[in-house]
């Protein structure tokens, strides 16, 4: 298949590469020049502006940060949309709003474009091994002609309906809970070492024992190394839990926890590291409580 992949970070570069070598004529889209190098030595295209992309294109995938970048890549000035052939399929994996998943769906339709809500989980790892988990829904016909591109760059698809919206749906409910769990998993690893606990040692008991969940297995290492690069950073989770907030807030619906979440976030944010790792959310517990983080930047 033709296939456009929009923003090379940390999901979509894996997605592309996957693309590529699952035998697949993809064309990236990213402004830095290093990073689209990568997909061209890997066999594909690159462009730097969404514009630039092929007028031929059987499906688009998305991978921007959010609704904002949306908007730009596809209907903005430099924007790709209008180029498309009709009836291409385009993939919104950016974590976004369910009303502004609808409203992406409305105005793709216009242009005779067909959108499938498909928002991503599964991290770096799963992006770069095809493996991520995928939350989609949208007409049949967007999933008969975008199956391809699915099969390459997830190990589970999850077919919510035919209602664009649901997908991302799930994926805020998807984020609420990574989220808090973060969270969670910073404040315990503060708390352990305040208390004197070997960091290290707390971590091997905690993923042997009831405590653990993905993310403080996940994430916790991160703190252990010091390794603040982020693979998924705090800023994302200030977004995305602004999300499930305003979401909830419309519904008249109480959420304490994703709230306490969220406001640790926007503190490591407020204090500089909203580009940083997002387990170094632990870095709010290290201002509030003096703790000495361990690794290289403890």
């Amino acid at each position: 298949m033709r296939v456009g992949v929009i923003g090379l970070g940390t999901m979509g570069m894996g997605a592309a590469l996957n693309l590529v070598r699952k035998g697949h004529q993809v064309t990236g889209c990213e402004p830095r020049e290093a990073v689209r190098a990568e997909l061209v030595a890997a066999g594909g295209n690159a462009v730097a502006r969404a514009a630039d992309l092929p007028g031929d294109l059987q499906a688009l995938v998305v991978f921007v940060v959010n609704i904002a970048q949306t908007r730009e890549v596809l209907f903005g000035a430099d924007g790709c949309a209008a180029n498309l052939p009709k009836g291409c399929v385009v993939l919104c994996c950016v974590t976004i709003a369910p009303e502004a998943a609808r409203a992406l769906d409305t105005q793709l339709a216009g242009l005779g474009l067909v959108m499938l809500d498909t928002p991503v989980s599964g991290g770096s790892v799963a992006a770069r091994g095809g493996t991520m988990t995928v939350m989609a829904s949208g007409p049949a016909a967007g999933f008969d002609v975008a199956q391809p591109v699915l099969d390459a760059i997830a190990a589970k698809v999850w077919r919510l309906g035919d209602a664009v919206g649901v997908g991302s749906t799930v994926k805020m409910v998807n984020q609420l809970l990574a989220g808090v769990h973060i969270a969670t998993a910073a404040e315990a690893m503060a708390l352990g070492i305040r208390a004197g606990a070997d960091p290290q040692t707390l971590y091997d008991v905690i993923t042997t024992s009831a405590g653990n969940s993905w993310m403080f297995q996940n994430r916790v290492p991160h703190i252990l190394a010091g390794d603040d690069t982020p693979l998924s950073a705090v800023n994302i989770f200030v977004k995305d839990l602004g999300i499930v907030l305003d979401q909830a807030r419309a519904f008249t619906f109480p959420l304490p926890m994703a709230s306490a979440a969220h406001q640790l976030f926007l503190a490591a944010a407020a204090a500089g590291h909203g580009g940083k790792d997002d387990a170094f959310v632990i870095r709010v517990w290290e201002a509030l409580a003096g703790i000495e983080l361990p690794g290289k930047d403890g």
